[in-house]
Protein backbone atom coordinates (compact mmCIF):
# COMPACT_ATOMS: atom_id res chain seq x y z
CA UNK A 1 0.00 0.00 0.00
CA UNK A 2 2.72 2.36 0.62
CA UNK A 3 4.24 2.28 -2.62
CA UNK A 4 1.02 2.90 -4.18
CA UNK A 5 0.51 6.13 -1.99
CA UNK A 6 3.57 7.07 -2.87
CA UNK A 7 3.26 6.43 -6.78
CA UNK A 8 0.04 8.39 -6.70
CA UNK A 9 1.49 11.35 -4.42
CA UNK A 10 4.44 11.81 -6.69
CA UNK A 11 2.24 11.19 -9.68
CA UNK A 12 0.25 14.17 -8.04
CA UNK A 13 2.91 16.27 -7.56
CA UNK A 14 4.43 15.89 -11.20
CA UNK A 15 0.89 17.04 -12.40
CA UNK A 16 0.30 19.92 -9.90
CA UNK A 17 3.73 21.23 -9.29
CA UNK A 18 3.43 20.71 -5.37
CA UNK A 19 5.53 18.51 -3.49
CA UNK A 20 4.25 15.18 -3.00
CA UNK A 21 4.75 16.06 1.19
CA UNK A 22 6.36 18.57 3.97
CA UNK A 23 8.92 16.21 4.54
CA UNK A 24 10.12 16.41 1.56
CA UNK A 25 11.05 20.12 2.33
CA UNK A 26 11.67 19.23 5.78
CA UNK A 27 15.02 16.81 4.50
CA UNK A 28 16.36 19.74 1.61
CA UNK A 29 14.11 18.60 -1.24
CA UNK A 30 13.68 21.76 -3.20
CA UNK A 31 9.88 22.68 -3.19
CA UNK A 32 8.91 22.38 -7.06
CA UNK A 33 7.93 26.04 -8.58
CA UNK A 34 5.07 26.18 -10.98
CA UNK A 35 6.52 27.39 -13.99
CA UNK A 36 4.12 28.02 -17.11
CA UNK A 37 6.53 26.61 -19.84
CA UNK A 38 6.26 23.28 -17.98
CA UNK A 39 2.64 23.21 -17.09
CA UNK A 40 0.92 19.64 -17.87
CA UNK A 41 -0.30 20.84 -21.00
CA UNK A 42 3.39 21.74 -22.67
CA UNK A 43 3.57 18.75 -25.22
CA UNK A 44 6.62 17.28 -23.62
CA UNK A 45 5.07 17.23 -20.34
CA UNK A 46 1.96 15.16 -21.73
CA UNK A 47 4.37 12.31 -23.10
CA UNK A 48 6.21 12.66 -20.12
CA UNK A 49 3.02 12.10 -17.91
CA UNK A 50 2.24 9.28 -19.80
CA UNK A 51 5.80 7.75 -19.64
CA UNK A 52 5.64 8.46 -16.12
CA UNK A 53 2.06 6.94 -15.51
CA UNK A 54 2.81 3.84 -17.48
CA UNK A 55 6.25 3.41 -15.76
CA UNK A 56 4.45 3.90 -12.44
CA UNK A 57 2.46 0.40 -13.02
CA UNK A 58 5.48 -1.40 -13.51
CA UNK A 59 6.32 -0.58 -9.47
CA UNK A 60 6.96 -4.63 -7.85
CA UNK A 61 7.81 -6.12 -11.48
CA UNK A 62 10.60 -8.56 -10.58
CA UNK A 63 14.42 -7.90 -11.86
CA UNK A 64 16.07 -9.88 -13.64
CA UNK A 65 19.18 -9.85 -15.84
CA UNK A 66 18.27 -8.93 -19.76
CA UNK A 67 14.71 -8.98 -18.99
CA UNK A 68 12.45 -6.56 -21.19
CA UNK A 69 8.90 -7.46 -20.15
CA UNK A 70 6.49 -7.18 -17.20
CA UNK A 71 6.10 -11.28 -17.62
CA UNK A 72 9.79 -11.89 -17.60
CA UNK A 73 10.79 -8.92 -15.57
CA UNK A 74 12.99 -6.05 -16.24
CA UNK A 75 17.15 -4.90 -15.73
CA UNK A 76 17.59 -1.09 -15.76
CA UNK A 77 17.94 -0.50 -19.35
CA UNK A 78 14.84 -3.16 -20.52
CA UNK A 79 12.50 -1.20 -18.39
CA UNK A 80 13.35 1.82 -19.62
CA UNK A 81 13.45 0.50 -23.40
CA UNK A 82 10.08 -0.78 -22.70
CA UNK A 83 8.29 1.68 -21.60
CA UNK A 84 9.64 4.70 -23.82
CA UNK A 85 9.05 1.73 -27.19
CA UNK A 86 4.95 1.65 -25.30
CA UNK A 87 4.50 4.68 -25.01
CA UNK A 88 6.54 7.15 -27.51
CA UNK A 89 7.08 4.50 -29.41
CA UNK A 90 10.87 4.93 -29.59
CA UNK A 91 13.33 2.24 -29.61
CA UNK A 92 16.40 2.90 -27.57
CA UNK A 93 19.55 1.61 -27.45
CA UNK A 94 19.66 -1.80 -25.35
CA UNK A 95 21.98 -0.72 -22.74
CA UNK A 96 22.28 2.36 -20.53
CA UNK A 97 25.91 3.25 -21.83
CA UNK A 98 24.27 3.30 -25.42
CA UNK A 99 20.88 5.73 -24.06
CA UNK A 100 23.92 7.71 -22.23
CA UNK A 101 24.46 8.89 -25.28
CA UNK A 102 20.75 10.19 -26.48
CA UNK A 103 19.20 13.22 -26.46
CA UNK A 104 20.67 16.42 -24.75
CA UNK A 105 22.65 15.85 -21.54
CA UNK A 106 20.88 17.96 -18.68
CA UNK A 107 22.19 19.36 -15.69
CA UNK A 108 20.78 18.43 -12.05
CA UNK A 109 18.81 21.59 -11.55
CA UNK A 110 17.54 21.05 -15.03
CA UNK A 111 15.94 17.46 -14.51
CA UNK A 112 12.64 17.66 -15.46
CA UNK A 113 10.07 13.96 -15.18
CA UNK A 114 10.87 11.76 -17.95
CA UNK A 115 14.91 12.77 -18.05
CA UNK A 116 16.52 9.60 -18.29
CA UNK A 117 19.41 9.20 -14.61
CA UNK A 118 22.33 7.56 -14.59
CA UNK A 119 24.80 6.65 -12.48
CA UNK A 120 28.01 4.39 -11.98
CA UNK A 121 26.97 0.78 -10.10
CA UNK A 122 29.44 -1.17 -11.96
CA UNK A 123 32.53 0.79 -11.40
CA UNK A 124 31.86 2.16 -15.34
CA UNK A 125 30.44 5.43 -16.09
CA UNK A 126 26.66 4.83 -17.09
CA UNK A 127 26.37 1.58 -15.82
CA UNK A 128 22.50 2.11 -14.27
CA UNK A 129 19.90 3.87 -15.50
CA UNK A 130 16.12 5.02 -14.54
CA UNK A 131 13.50 7.44 -15.42
CA UNK A 132 13.01 10.97 -13.07
CA UNK A 133 9.87 11.13 -11.69
CA UNK A 134 10.59 14.68 -9.91
CA UNK A 135 11.17 15.46 -6.37
CA UNK A 136 15.02 14.46 -6.87
CA UNK A 137 13.22 10.95 -7.53
CA UNK A 138 13.70 8.31 -9.80
CA UNK A 139 12.06 5.15 -10.79
CA UNK A 140 14.37 1.82 -12.03
CA UNK A 141 15.08 -1.82 -12.32
CA UNK A 142 17.97 -2.35 -9.25
CA UNK A 143 19.37 -5.51 -9.13
CA UNK A 144 18.70 -9.44 -8.77
CA UNK A 145 16.02 -10.17 -5.94
CA UNK A 146 14.38 -7.04 -6.42
CA UNK A 147 11.70 -5.02 -8.10
CA UNK A 148 11.35 -2.00 -9.90
CA UNK A 149 11.11 0.46 -7.38
CA UNK A 150 11.73 4.15 -7.20
CA UNK A 151 14.12 6.04 -4.58
CA UNK A 152 15.70 9.03 -3.67
CA UNK A 153 18.40 10.71 -5.42
CA UNK A 154 19.73 12.47 -2.40
CA UNK A 155 20.25 8.87 -0.85
CA UNK A 156 24.55 8.45 -0.14
CA UNK A 157 24.82 5.34 -2.55
CA UNK A 158 22.94 7.45 -4.93
CA UNK A 159 24.20 10.58 -4.70
CA UNK A 160 28.03 9.72 -5.38
CA UNK A 161 27.28 7.50 -8.31
CA UNK A 162 25.17 9.80 -10.11
CA UNK A 163 27.11 10.13 -13.77
CA UNK A 164 24.13 12.53 -15.54
CA UNK A 165 20.95 13.07 -17.35
CA UNK A 166 19.76 13.15 -20.59
CA UNK A 167 16.71 14.54 -21.96
CA UNK A 168 15.39 12.36 -24.99
CA UNK A 169 13.36 13.96 -27.68
CA UNK A 170 9.65 12.78 -27.33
Amino acid sequence: MKKITTAVAILLGFLTGVPSSAADVAHGIPEAQPQAQYQATHPYMERAGEIIFYALSLVGVHYRWGGSSPQTGFDCSGLVNHVFRQIAGMVLPRDSYGMARLGTPIALDELRPGDLVFFNTRRRPFSHVGIYLGERRFLHAPSAGKTVNIVDMTQAYWAKRYNGARRIGL
